[in-house]
């Protein structure tokens, strides 16, 4: 072959190789395809109605933040003109808001990152927002007045959002904010979990956590407590339990019934949770229907025992599990700390000072624990294999919801409009 040709076949080569090896973030910028995403972690900063996005591995620095009332005037003034709305909205401010209104309680991103959606318990309602403007997409206002925690199917296309003085759960199209289904639970639902196959949805009511009525023998005033698991097609109930009867069988009559935040196993086979005054867990084997173990862990000697000092009645509020299934994570919110505890043995780790923790959740690239500190206005990272506090944030006023997201990967926050 003559030398210019063998020239010519080389570079047609080397183009085809530069072709097919080109990095997969330069196809998706091509005109027409799908924008490149990073994996962040969205901050619901209750309090002062703003949203921190941090990067959701490393040192976890903050990338921007997103106002989640735009509309704030003309909610208030919706509000101001209708007496019944007007009564919960402070009812809210003076009981779950300790003083304060609650502008987010729970955040998910839209499939393409372009939407943050988000559960507005003062407001009632759920919203979308555009994450390159901060404008309302869409707004659902729930039944009754005050909406609460969040989940969002595997697919990421529906969200399921408790209505906690409905006794309701609606599921949304996430893009458009159309109610697909909703279905009845127990008095004030709280966490929502979605089953890994998209089929079921897990709701936890929690009664009334607002009363004085916290003695053990006054545990019959707070309501129907119980687990509601619903078909997530049909929206029909397909499953209640009651961990009053399974408590009471194991002989823990004078422990609350009301199921706080959860965790399954990677194999949905044991669900880790907390109840109300409890600082520890439970382990719930689903096939057997019943509690197999019983994690306490330690009291903080500073933390008063007059349960009506507790918040909302949390002792712990926040358990998370790594995704290899081998460590939970549980927060410790009245008790001040959080703590990496092993799932094989239930032995717990060192017990990180944080200030009133109220969630917990697995870092982007699931090594680390990473907390909301309400208390400090901050977040924590926790690593899975020491136990030991690995960096922090500061966010914004009493964060407490923590969910990973992905957001365009250029991203800093809403342009200026």
């Amino acid at each position: 072959m003559p030398a210019l040709a063998r020239r010519r076949l080389a570079t047609v080569a080397a183009a085809l190789v530069l072709a097919a090896t080109a990095p997969a973030t330069a196809a998706q910028a091509a005109p027409g395809s799908p924008a490149a995403l990073r994996e962040v972690l969205f901050v619901g900063n209750n309090w002062d109605g703003t949203a921190d996005v941090i990067e959701s591995s490393g040192d976890f620095e903050r990338i921007g933040r997103i106002n989640v009332v735009p509309d704030k005037e003309q909610r208030m003034a919706e509000i101001k003109a209708d007496p019944i709305k007007w009564i919960y909205f402070m009812g809210i401010r003076n009981s779950v808001g300790e003083g304060h209104d609650q502008f987010v309680d729970d955040m998910y991103a839209t499939p393409d990152g372009s939407a943050m959606v988000v559960s507005r318990p003062s407001f009632a309602d759920v919203v979308s927002l555009d994450l390159a403007t901060g404008a309302v997409k869409w707004r659902f206002p729930v039944s009754g007045y005050r909406a609460d925690h969040m989940a969002v199917s595997p697919d990421g296309t529906r969200v399921a959002v408790s209505a906690s003085t409905s006794n309701t759960v609606h599921v949304l199209d996430i893009e458009t904010g159309r109610q697909i289904g909703s279905f009845a639970t127990g008095d004030k639902p709280h966490e929502n979990v979605f089953s890994r196959d998209g089929k079921y949805i897990w709701n936890m009511s929690i009664g009334e956590v607002n009363t004085a009525l916290d003695a053990p023998w006054l545990d019959w005033t707070k309501g129907d407590r119980r687990i509601t698991v619903a078909d997530a097609t049909t929206f029909r109930q397909v499953k209640v339990i009651d961990m009053r009867q399974r408590l009471d069988a194991i002989g823990l009559k004078e422990y609350s019934d009301a199921v706080r935040p959860a965790a399954f196993s990677p194999d949905e086979s044991k669900l880790y949770f907390q109840v109300s005054f409890f600082n520890g867990f439970f382990e719930y084997d689903v096939a057997t229907d019943r509690i197999t173990r019983t994690k306490t862990l330690p009291k903080n000697p500073a933390t008063s025992e007059d349960r009506t000092t507790w918040v909302n009645d949390s002792r712990h509020h926040g358990i998370t599990m790594k995704p290899d299934g081998t460590k939970l994570c549980v927060a410790g919110t009245m008790d001040d700390y959080a703590t990496v505890v092993d799932r094989t043995t239930l032995r717990e780790g060192p017990l990180v000072p944080v200030a009133k923790p109220y969630w917990a959740t697995v870092s982007g690239d699931g090594k680390s624990c990473v907390v909301s500190e309400s208390g400090a206005d901050r977040v924590t990272a926790i690593d899975f294999a020491t136990g030991e506090k690995t960096a922090s944030v500061a966010v914004g006023d009493h964060p407490q919801r923590v969910r990973p997201a992905r957001v365009p990967a250029d991203w800093t926050g809403p342009a200026a409009r």
